[in-house]
């Protein structure tokens, strides 16, 4: 370092100086996204999405490249509390308050005192904690705060994982400042200030689209929509509400299945539907005779989300099970309550 200086003061005496020319930086891929969905860091100078008026604060993280000042070097500078960063030669340099082209020229005109055209270049490598919202079916919706990197599936860990009730389609927001969202369904809502997607959540758990695990970024509003949900009551082993995939349907046959089947009281042939009546709070009825279709005898019957399959118990099947079991001296037991299954 010292003999660049001698150099340079030689030349300078001589009144043989050149303009320096920048030290050409090979170009930096952006944060790559594995499929475990971690988030792997990008290398200095190369954050990705970072809006060119973003204000450095508090706890941000910088990288500063000065190729001709070995002093500095590419480890990441933390800014402290003050807002001040501590750099070799210059000492204390402001950084709170400034853009990162604003810093990049503090330090240049600080470098000055040694270098004719210092060459400088800052980025950020982590942003201080910043707000994202996480609303609906999560365990602990609200807002959350934005540590460095994370993922869709990390900031949803964050908020304690997905309700059983949770929906499949996760939506996202996102300020047009930080980039549009990089999904192939993304679009920009009608204010032209918002990039607005959504992703499906099963595809990432089974692995077939793993790319969908997105890099979340400051001020991201994450919706989780509650589920469609069909439930089956009464006379079945499972009673329970089951969570509908995205344009997905059941029938009664199949809401059977997933109850594993009727119990020995069941009065099948007098099951109905209960659906609701749009605009009210009041349900139709849809008669069933589940006999007929489990022997086949009868087209399956569709239901629609918030439909109720009910299966009546028959009391004169169950009065002579009870009957015989008082004989015998064996008791029952019925348990009650209604849970949510995810498929």
């Amino acid at each position: 370092m010292h003999a660049r200086l001698i150099s340079a003061c030689l030349c300078a005496t001589a009144g043989l100086a050149q303009a320096q020319q920048p030290t050409p930086l090979a170009p930096t891929p952006p944060a790559a996204q594995n499929v475990t969905g971690r988030i792997d860091y990008a290398p200095p100078g190369a954050h990705a999405g970072t809006p060119a008026n973003y204000v450095l604060g508090p706890d941000d993280q910088i990288t500063i490249q000065a190729p001709d000042v070995e002093e500095i070097t590419k480890a990441p500078f933390r800014i402290d509390m003050r807002g001040n960063i501590n750099l070799p030669l210059i000492g204390r340099v402001q950084a709170a308050g400034l853009t990162t082209d604003e810093l990049q020229e503090q330090i240049k005109l600080r470098l000055k005192k040694y270098l004719q055209q210092p060459d400088v270049t800052v980025a950020i490598a982590e942003f201080r904690s910043q707000p994202i919202s996480i609303l609906g079916a999560v365990q602990t919706p609200g807002v959350h705060q934005l540590q460095g990197h994370k993922s869709l599936f990390e900031v949803l860990s964050m908020a304690g994982g997905l309700r059983a009730d949770a929906g499949y389609s996760v939506r996202l927001t996102r300020r047009l400042e930080w980039g549009r969202i990089p999904l192939p369904n993304a679009k920009d809502d009608p204010s032209g200030m918002y990039s607005v997607a959504s992703v499906n959540v099963k595809s990432i758990m089974d692995a077939t689209n793993p790319g969908e695990n997105i890099a979340i970024k400051p001020e991201d509003v994450i919706s989780v929509p509650k589920a469609d949900i069909v439930y089956v009551i009464g006379a079945v082993r499972k009673a329970g509400g089951f969570v509908l995939g995205e344009s997905e349907t059941l029938s009664a046959l199949q809401i059977l299945s997933l109850a594993e089947g009727l119990d020995r009281f069941a009065d099948s042939q007098h099951a109905r539907i209960m659906r609701p009546i749009p605009g009210t709070s009041n349900r139709t009825e849809v008669p069933v005779d589940l006999k007929k279709l489990i022997a086949g005898k009868g087209p399956d019957v569709p239901l629609k989300a918030d439909d109720i399959l009910f299966v009546p118990t028959s009391g004169r099947k169950a009065a002579t099970v009870r009957g015989i079991e008082t004989a015998l001296g064996v008791g029952t037991s019925v348990s009650t309550g209604l849970i949510i299954y995810r498929r």
